[in-house]
């Protein structure tokens, strides 16, 4: 009887075991800023995420990326990371590094006077940042050499697709249609402004987009109208990246869809159409400031159209290794010919972002999807 009840006890422990480890909260770290020019967009973005992810499934450690790349634990009103006053008082913000130890998956977190040194474990990390330095693979490649679990697409592939140049190329091999661009490097470039402005005028034609190569947002993108903006616009992009994009204008619907992968299977959203409003584009302004654009759910376009956007988004997803989450665009043009624009691997996550809009437009939450996301990310289905 005794043994009999050992064995039992025994059996009621390991259930108790079980059942605490599948009731604990996932300890979810939201990185936030960054030293990109996209700064204030990740701000917004995380402040959503954070006042959106359920506090009884996650405990959530927020760390803050200064613009000059100090890493920082924020412990303080959520609302101070929506206006940006989170590092008004930064010396007295505890400091955070990424512990590299074997098998640690954990922060290393210190007082800011450098005292009191402590591991934080951490389970996954969604790193709600954009542009360079934080979507461009250099973060992910960080956190997969800690071994901890990340929201995204791995090192490779947002590196890949963060470059518009090189997302041309690997989109180029499916066959889909892009606008025709030229690729300049500064180093080509610096002396020769006006010889490279009349060739792109001869391949493209006017208007002509000015895009850097490594941003997102819309950062640094000009419509160029003649010679003096032209050159202009190649100044602006330059000051963004040493590589840049001079792209034929396509003229169409701009449309938008959201792909969302979990466990290997895609969920494509249904199309949204953007109809700039007050704007030559659809700019950083009319994306994150005026909130003066008109969007359209589902989009303006026939169903076999709407159909090849979403395959074409899809096959696009795939073919950059992408994974967990993007957002592809395009334009539609009036004869329905669909045209890839670009692809954004870690779209904004703002009240106003079209990645959640679409995404709840298929019937989730904004809460469903961050936890998807996340569990996703750590090899569970949600």
């Amino acid at each position: 009887m005794t043994a009999y009840c050992r064995q039992n006890a025994q059996v009621f422990s390991e259930i108790y075991h079980y059942e605490a480890i599948i009731m604990k909260k996932i300890r979810l770290c939201i990185l936030f800023g960054g030293k990109s020019s996209e700064y204030e967009v990740s701000l917004l973005s995380a402040y959503s995420v954070l006042t959106n992810a359920d506090p009884e499934k996650y405990d959530i450690i927020p760390v803050g990326i200064t613009r000059d790349g100090l890493w920082t634990l924020w412990q303080g009103d959520y609302a101070a990371i929506a206006d940006g006053s989170w590092c008004d008082n930064i010396a007295s913000l505890p400091r955070v590094s990424v512990d590299l130890s074997p098998d640690a998956r954990a922060l290393l977190v210190r007082d800011a006077d450098g005292s009191n040194l402590r591991s934080v474990p951490v389970d996954v990390v969604f790193p709600v940042l954009h542009g360079a330095f934080g979507e461009d693979g250099r973060v992910q490649g960080l956190l997969a050499s800690a071994g901890i679990p990340f929201v995204g697409c791995d090192s490779a592939s947002s590196a890949v697709c963060m470059d518009k140049a090189l997302t041309k190329s690997v989109a180029g091999t499916l066959g889909i249609r892009q606008a025709n661009c030229l690729i300049l490097r500064r180093r080509e470039v610096c002396g020769r402004e006006d010889a490279v402005a009349a060739e792109a005028e001869e391949k493209l034609g006017y208007p002509i987009f000015v895009k850097p190569a490594r941003t997102g947002s819309s950062v640094g993108v000009t419509k160029a109208k003649n010679r003096e903006q032209l050159l202009s616009a190649m100044a602006i992009a330059f000051r963004e990246d040493d590589k840049i994009l001079m792209e034929e204008a396509i003229v169409g619907q701009e449309i938008e869809t959201a792909v969302f992968e979990e466990n290997g299977i895609c969920t494509v959203s249904d199309c949204a159409e953007i109809v700039v409003a007050g704007a030559e584009f659809y700019d950083y302004d009319a994306k994150y400031i005026t909130d003066s654009s008109v969007f359209h759910i589902p989009a303006r376009i026939p169903d076999t159209v709407r159909e090849e956007v979403r395959r074409t988004a899809e096959a696009i997803f795939r073919v950059l290794d992408c994974r967990t989450l993007a957002r592809v665009d395009f334009f539609v043009q009036a004869d329905g010919s669909v045209v890839f624009n670009e692809i954004n691997n870690l779209p904004g996550f703002t009240s106003i972002s079209m990645y959640p809009k679409l995404m709840m437009h298929t019937g989730m939450s904004y809460g469903e999807l961050i936890d998807r996301l996340v569990r996703s990310s750590m090899g569970s289905k949600a």
